[in-house]
């Protein structure tokens, strides 16, 4: 393989790796601080794309203009969903493993109703539209101006969700929080607020790699179920609760896919990631990125 071959390839598992990064990072954030092990969050990165999508095809406006809205709008959502369904847990569950499991079957419920609500809604067919699909050359590789713009994306929001709980008040309480929930509670952090804002944050995310995925990717309602498995899989490589984890772990799973496709075969993309989630549960439970 010559050189540009080689940066192809690996800028392909990276951009791939910037989406999977931001999906992980909304997830991890809501069981990292809630134990909130949410199933459904794929479910509503579905529901981003197909929003993007409706209003490319139907308005003919630009999907960039529809981040800001995805993001606002699933957040709003994510409020919504932790008022009606988590917060209630939260007062009936006489224990933390009893509101995970409760929470799991939750999630479970709202995965399937999200799914076959978009499928009623706007149909089970593949959708998508052409935008940015010219090529860019870089030296001597060449890539769609639609990804290079999708992974900028996504580093940008990565990078601004960790600079967001590194750097502000806000963010320490969340840390504090994850690192013990009762300690942060004793100093006068108030959970009521910060578990629906940060859930809903989480599910924002979600919207915003939904509305990335459809400007370089085929859309279909059961899109959502495989980046849900692919976020447990990023936040296992960089360890549960860490963000920065989260964002190398993502990127590491999009290049080692990428890697491994070429060298293997497409069809065991499934088959490659499995076996790296198995090797490091084993091998480095905590991540291979934890402190």
């Amino acid at each position: 393989m010559s050189l540009s071959a080689w940066l192809e390839l690996i800028a392909s598992g990276l951009i791939t790796g910037g989406i999977y990064a931001v999906v992980a990072l909304g997830l991890n954030l809501q069981y990292g601080l809630m134990r909130i092990l949410n199933i459904a969050h794929g479910e509503f990165l579905m529901v981003g794309a197909y929003l993007t999508w409706m209003v490319q095809t139907s308005f003919g406006l630009s999907p960039l203009l529809m981040v800001p809205v995805s993001f606002a709008l699933l957040m709003a959502i994510g409020v919504a969903v932790h008022w009606l369904c988590f917060r209630r847990l939260t007062a009936t569950s006489p224990n933390l493993d009893i509101f995970e499991a409760r929470g799991l079957m939750v999630a479970f419920g709202l995965m399937f109703l999200v799914q076959n609500l978009v499928s009623l809604i706007w149909g089970g067919d593949l959708r998508g539209y052409d935008y940015l699909t010219e090529p860019v050359k870089l030296g001597d590789a060449q890539f769609a101006a639609n990804k290079l713009l999708v992974f900028g994306l996504a580093l940008l929001f990565s990078g601004a969700l960790i600079v967001l709980l590194k750097m502000t008040l806000l963010g320490k309480g969340v840390r504090a929080l994850m690192q013990s929930p009762v300690g942060a509670q004793l100093v006068g952090i108030d959970t009521k607020r910060l578990h629906p804002l940060m859930f809903g944050i989480g599910l924002g995310l979600s919207g915003v790699a939904g509305c990335l995925l459809s400007m370089a990717y085929t859309i279909s309602p059961s899109m959502g179920e495989p980046y849900t498995v692919t976020a447990l899989i990023v936040i296992t490589l960089g360890g549960f609760g860490s963000m920065s984890g989260a964002l190398a772990g993502g990127l590491l799973l999009g290049v080692i896919e990428a890697l491994g496709m070429h060298f293997t075969n497409p069809s065991l993309k499934a088959l490659l990631s499995y076996s790296v989630f198995i090797a490091v549960l084993l091998l480095r439970p905590r991540g291979l990125f934890a402190k």
